[in-house]
């Protein structure tokens, strides 16, 4: 006899995280014992009412009911797709070519090359960033949820490793683009990683209202993905993110781009303060935690830093060990099926 059981997936890098650290929402979310609860109070009953009576019509006078036809609802746009398309989109003056040997010598996503295991895991990682954003299935919009902070809680766990690759995986999307903005402004590693020159950023345009925004992105040579730098340093990096300059200009990021994702590498939140103030301006943040690494205690406080942001997720970094033993990218290397 067969067995009819269900295969489970190996948990992705998300939900082990969230599992690891016990921050999953649903997990710990409190029970009620129903066999406790008092019994329910009797009705009381109502007064018996007579009976109306039905009026009888000739067969002639009725006619025959019409068929019903039910029409499903019509899709309601995003209103931010409309608020994008309203106004052209920002031309950048900067081109830059990414360095493709660099990215393969510190293992992250290559553009162009064969799928391997780290765009696999970021094809999971992605897809649920969509779907919490573009009403998938039963999901709500989320406001918003097109800006995306990479955060973590101490350095070198890992955020912009991850940020840099979940932009290059978005990057292919055929209705998205993705516009990877370095706000990590005091240790700035985007352009580093990705091997583009450096120039006016982030903070140039926050400080100077009149500064055209195409100086301060690149297009790189992969159409889908654009940079912005950090810019200058300033020693009011914090207050000029909470203003509302920094929410104006973001929606200037994404005029005339209406499927455009934010993806912003945010410095560590337990040793800069702009992080806890990014949060404000996103629908969603990733909290990259290291394996082996990232203190629970510290998880926890930089989580309680980001309680402005809506949508909180972990995402696991520097995994050795795969209790699934998934091999992700092994399949499209072997011939036949």
């Amino acid at each position: 006899m067969n067995d009819q059981r269900k295969v489970k997936r190996p948990p992705s890098l998300l939900e082990r995280a969230a599992d690891m650290f016990g921050l999953d929402p649903a997990a710990n979310a409190p029970t009620i014992d129903v066999s406790n609860l008092p019994p329910e109070a009797p009705k009381k009953a109502k007064k018996a009412q007579a009976e109306p009576v039905a009026e009888v019509l000739p067969p002639e006078a009725i006619a025959p009911a019409s068929p019903t036809v039910e029409t499903a609802p019509t899709p309601q746009p995003s209103p931010r797709k409309e608020i994008a398309k309203a106004a052209p989109a920002i031309v950048p003056t900067r081109q830059g070519t990414i360095n493709r040997e660099r990215l393969a010598s510190r293992g992250m996503i290559v553009p162009g090359t064969p799928v391997t295991g780290i765009s696999e895991e970021y094809r999971i990682v992605k897809r649920e960033l969509i779907r919490n954003f573009g009403g998938v299935g039963n999901r709500p919009i989320l406001p918003r949820g097109h800006r995306v902070l990479i955060a973590s809680a101490n350095p070198g766990e890992g955020k912009t490793f991850s940020a840099v690759n979940l932009a290059l995986s978005l990057a292919v999307e055929a209705d998205h683009d993705v516009l990877l903005i370095d706000a990590d402004i005091a240790k700035p590693s985007v352009l580093e990683a990705l091997g583009l020159e450096d120039g006016p950023g982030l903070m140039d345009a926050l400080a100077d209202a009149h500064l055209p925004l195409g100086d301060c992105l690149i297009q790189t040579d992969i159409p889908g993905l654009k940079v912005m730098p950090a810019g200058t340093g300033h020693m009011h990096d914090t207050e000029l993110l909470a203003s509302a300059r920094t929410d104006a200009l973001l929606a200037q990021l994404e005029q005339g781009a209406p499927g455009r994702i934010l993806i912003i590498d945010s410095p560590p939140v337990l040793a800069a303060s702009p992080a806890a103030v990014l949060a404000g301006h996103v629908g969603q943040t990733i909290m990259v935690v290291r394996a082996d690494e990232t203190l629970e205690s510290a998880l926890r406080d930089a989580i309680g830093l980001m309680g402005a942001c809506p949508h909180i997720q972990l995402l696991l970094n520097g995994v050795k060990f795969s209790p699934g033993g998934r091999r992700f990218g092994t399949y499209y290397g072997q011939g036949g099926a």
